[in-house]
């Protein structure tokens, strides 16, 4: 079973459909060289101003650029955050998917299965949304466990097990498929600590690295599963089976980049680059598709949704 379907050529012009689908190298760069930039600058914030507040700024602007390379990732899994194609795949996987621990060619496969399948049975992101709405209890465990890395750690720890493979297994296939799995995330973050190690710095590595990874992005990317499709009010609605959660400046630096919060645009019409999605917004709203839309106001207000579970005694 699959969730109905939005045509956009019903509703859009052919110009429109145009202008939101159009592919650019030097917007798609832009974005990955923005989360780079960001990321180079909160390390040398600490490194001119070390104490305890830029410890913890630099963490959280890491862990929500490791996010924005991540929804990057994304894009390039759609083919649409370059227009040249061997570029979107190189960009998304050593610049975007290898640093932060995944890889875009099978969360692709999966990803395009949970588009065809949104909120149906068998969605393969259904348990993300479906133990929701939960308590405010509830809640707090599940941040308590992502800020101090124990969702951080068990993923972690699944990944090299399974990249190992069983014990079984004859050992030429299990490197083989070691290095499959996690080749390019090894020596992409190889990378990095030789960079941070020039600088004289390779404790930068796992402070500023490992650290926001572990921790931080967790937070935010639990946040951003349950923004995208939890207490959704229709599963079968393409317009209301996921949600689309308006975002501060704030919310947009620390939880929301790269425009990751236009969700029911984006479920609307997947091969939209995301820095066409505000635009996307605007000409639905314009066309008086809102009220039928799925928005929340705020990340607050959606949480509040998230959490509306009453406690039992």
């Amino acid at each position: 079973m699959s969730s109905a379907r939005f045509d956009p050529t019903a509703v859009l012009t052919a110009e429109e459909i145009a202008s939101v689908r159009a592919r650019s190298d030097i917007k798609g760069l832009a974005c990955v060289g923005h989360a780079w930039i960001v990321i180079a600058g909160s390390l040398a914030l600490y490194a001119l101003w070390p104490n305890p507040l830029t410890f913890v700024l630099t963490v959280l602007l890491i862990g929500s650029r490791q996010l924005g390379l991540a929804i990057l990732m994304h894009d390039g899994a759609h083919g649409v955050l370059m227009r040249t194609k061997r570029l979107n795949e190189w960009v998304s996987q050593w610049l975007c998917a290898y640093p932060v621990f995944t890889d875009t060619i099978p969360y692709r496969h999966y990803h395009l299965a949970h588009h065809r399948l949104t909120q149906q049975p068998d969605d393969p992101d259904i348990g993300l949304s479906a133990p929701f709405p939960i308590t405010t209890a509830s809640f707090r465990r599940k941040m308590v466990r992502d800020i101090t890395g124990q969702t951080g750690f068990k993923q972690r720890r699944a990944q090299i097990r399974a990249a190992l493979g069983r014990p079984s297994v004859p050992l030429r296939e299990r490197v083989a498929t070691f290095r499959r799995k996690l080749g390019g995330p090894l020596v992409a973050n190889a990378v990095l600590l030789g960079l941070l190690t020039v600088f004289g710095r390779p404790h930068y590595y796992p402070m500023f690295w490992l650290l926001p990874l572990l921790t931080w992005q967790q937070v935010i990317t639990r946040i951003r599963n349950i923004a995208e499709h939890a207490v959704v009010p229709d599963n079968n609605d393409v317009m209301r089976n996921a949600r689309t959660t308006y975002a501060s400046l704030p919310e947009r630096a620390l939880i929301a980049p790269y425009w990751v919060n236009y969700h029911v645009d984006h479920h609307m019409l997947m091969y939209v680059p995301c820095f066409n999605l505000p635009k996307l917004h605007a000409l639905l709203l314009a066309k008086d598709f809102g009220a039928k839309m799925e928005i929340q106001p705020n990340y607050p207000a959606m949480l509040r949704l998230a959490i509306a579970k009453p406690a039992t005694v």
